[in-house]
C-alpha cells in the first residue's frame, strides 16, 4: 500500500527503510486535549463513542486536521475484545474501565470465548474501512490491540490497579489459570488484528502497557510469550508492528524478542541507550515525556529536536513515551509535531 500513500514516512520507518524525515504522531492523539474532541463527547458517553462509526471515525481524525500528524491512529479501547470475550466492561474517562465481575478462577476462564472479530466487533472494522476512504491515502491509518498481561490485569483486577495484587497473587499461587486465560485473550488478540488488517489498518500497534509492573523472568513467562504469539501470527506483510510497553528499560532487550518492527519506549530510558542495547534491526518508537509537553513551544521543540537528532533519522518514530496528557494546550501538541517537520521555534 505503501508505494501509493503520499505520505508513507511512518511504514517506511517501521520497517527500517530510508526517510526523508522522522515522522511523527502521538499516543492518545485524539482525546480530551482538543475541544473538538471534548464537544464530542458532551453528547455521548466513552462506550457509545468507540462503538458508533461515525463518531469514532471523526474524533479519529481530529488531531489529524488540526495538528497535521504523520498517521491516524483509530479511536478504540483495548477493552473492546475484552466484552467480546464476554466479560463486562464498563468504560468511562472519569472513572477509569469497571470490570464487575473480576476473574478469579478456572471456571470463570473457560467460560470466556474467543469470539469472531466481525459477528462481535464489526463495529471498529466499520471505523477503519471508512477511516480508509476518508483518508484517501493522505497517511496510514494505525490499529492497536492491548496485550494478553495487560488485559488479563484489567480482567482479574477488575479495572486498573497501583499493585496488579490480584494478578501476581494468581500468577505465583494459580499459574495455569493465568496461563489458560493469556492463552485464550492471545487467540482473540490475533484474530481481532488480523480482521483490523483485512478491514484496511496499515499499522499495528500491540499496547502491553502494563507489562513494566513485571520482574524480568515473570516478563519472561507471562507476557514475552505471549506478545510473541500475537505478532507471529499477523500478516505483518501488510502491516508493520509496533509494541509498547511502559516501563520496558529493565528487560529491553527480552522485549526486542518478541519480533515487534517496531520498539515503543518510555521516557525512563535515554535513546541513544536503547539503540545500542537493541543493535539497528529494530526501529525504536517515542519517548518523550508527556509532561515536556505542559511547558512552552520553545522548550518543546528542543526537547523534539533533540530526540531526533538521538534517533539517528532512520529507524526511528518520534512520538511520546505515553499517551498525551488532557491538560494539554493544542498549541504545544502542535509545537511537537512542527518540530519533526522542521518548523516551530
Amino acid at each position: 500500500m505503501a508505494e501509493d500513500m503520499r505520505n508513507d514516512l511512518l511504514i517506511r520507518a517501521a520497517r527500517g527503510e530510508r526517510v526523508e524525515r522522522t515522522p511523527v504522531w502521538m499516543m492518545r492523539q485524539a482525546g480530551r486535549y482538543l475541544p473538538e474532541y471534548r464537544a464530542v463527547r458532551a453528547e455521548t458517553d466513552f462506550l457509545t463513542l468507540c462503538k458508533t462509526p461515525d463518531l469514532a471515525v471523526e474524533v479519529s481524525l481530529q488531531p489529524y486536521r488540526i495538528l497535521d500528524t504523520d498517521a491516524v491512529i483509530m479511536f478504540s479501547d483495548i477493552l473492546i475484545p475484552v466484552e467480546a470475550m464476554g466479560q463486562e466492561v464498563r468504560l468511562t474517562e472519569q472513572k477509569g474501565p469497571e470490570l464487575p465481575d473480576p476473574i478469579r478462577t478456572r471456571e470463570q476462564v473457560d467460560r470466556l470465548i474467543v469470539p469472531d472479530p466481525i459477528e462481535k466487533t464489526g463495529f471498529v472494522m466499520e471505523i477503519i474501512k471508512r477511516l480508509r476512504r476518508e483518508l484517501d491515502g493522505r497517511v496510514p491509518l494505525i490499529g492497536f490491540a492491548g496485550a494478553p498481561w495487560t488485559l488479563a490485569a484489567y480482567m482479574i483486577e477488575g479495572g486498573g490497579s497501583k499493585n496488579y495484587a490480584q494478578v501476581k497473587r494468581m500468577m505465583y499461587a494459580a499459574p495455569a489459570t493465568l496461563h489458560a486465560l493469556l492463552d485464550k485473550i492471545a487467540d482473540t488478540i490475533i484474530l481481532y488484528l488480523n480482521a483490523q488488517i483485512e478491514a484496511g489498518a496499515e499499522v499495528i500497534q500491540l499496547f502491553d502497557s502494563w507489562a513494566g509492573e513485571l520482574a524480568p523472568a515473570d516478563y519472561e513467562e507471562f507476557a514475552l510469550p505471549y506478545e510473541r504469539k500475537i505478532l507471529e501470527s499477523i500478516d505483518r506483510d501488510a502491516a508493520p508492528s509496533i509494541l509498547f510497553i511502559n516501563g520496558c528499560g529493565i528487560f529491553l532487550e527480552k522485549m526486542r524478542a518478541s519480533g515487534a518492527d517496531v520498539l515503543s519506549i518510555d521516557w525512563r530510558i535515554d535513546l541513544k541507550e536503547a539503540r545500542e542495547r537493541v543493535g539497528e534491526g529494530v526501529t525504536l518508537q517515542g519517548n518523550l515525556d508527556p509532561c515536556v509537553l505542559l511547558s512552552t513551544p520553545e522548550i518543546i521543540t528542543a526537547k523534539a529536536r533533540e530526540l531526533i537528532e538521538a534517533g539517528g533519522g532512520r529507524r526511528h518514530i518520534l512520538n511520546l513515551g505515553h499517551g498525551i496528557l488532557p491538560m494539554t494546550p493544542v498549541e504545544n501538541a502542535r509545537a511537537f509535531i512542527q518540530a519533526a517537520k522542521g518548523a516551530g521555534v
